[in-house]
């Protein structure tokens, strides 16, 4: 039987924080990060996000245009949350009940892959369930200091296989890493 495959891309400090990446992150936006993001939008027919990022992708990438735009607004959108009473962007729905269980079964049926963009905690419990096939982080050349950081202390060891890294000339990493 053949899984449809997750994958997550976050925007990261090199100390590690995930957070809040719009205050810090666009000095690096450039063509060659555009076309990494948008392989990601472009290789799914699902996204995958939680309650905070839903919530500021919903607020930015109506009133967007471009290709980039399209593929967003286009897509089916998966929100993870508990406390959102709805969705109000087009083709967006609330995941009912146990996130785990409705990704298993996403993941089961039929369909292309599956992005997550970021949405920090359900890429942690992804990832923790073994429902993550790709980590794609785009590691910035900055400390930022503060904020939440993708693997806060506690968090469970994991091995994770480099599968492919591209340095751009921004002095961005793109590395993605796959679950041993």
């Amino acid at each position: 039987m053949t899984t449809r495959k997750i994958a997550a891309g976050l925007f990261v400090s090199l100390d590690g924080v995930v957070e809040a990446p719009e205050t810090w992150h666009f000095p690096y936006l450039d063509e060659e990060m555009g076309a990494a993001v948008g392989q990601m939008y472009a290789e799914a027919d699902t996204l995958l996000l939680g309650r905070v990022t839903y919530e500021a992708f919903a607020a930015v990438w109506p009133h967007q245009t471009g290709e980039l735009a399209e593929a967003i607004n286009g897509i089916r959108k998966l929100v993870a949350s508990t406390t959102l009473p709805g969705t109000d962007w087009t083709n967006a729905d609330l995941i009912e009940g146990d996130v785990v269980a409705a990704v298993k079964e996403l993941k089961a049926g039929p369909g292309g892959a599956i992005a997550v963009a970021g949405s920090i905690s359900l890429v942690r419990t992804l990832l923790g369930a073994g429902l993550l096939d790709e980590l794609r982080l785009l590691v910035h050349p900055l400390v930022v200091g503060a904020g939440e950081r993708l693997f806060p202390d506690g968090t469970a060891p994991a091995r994770l296989d480099l599968t492919r890294s591209a340095a751009f000339t921004t002095g961005v990493l793109d590395l993605t890493y796959q679950p041993s």
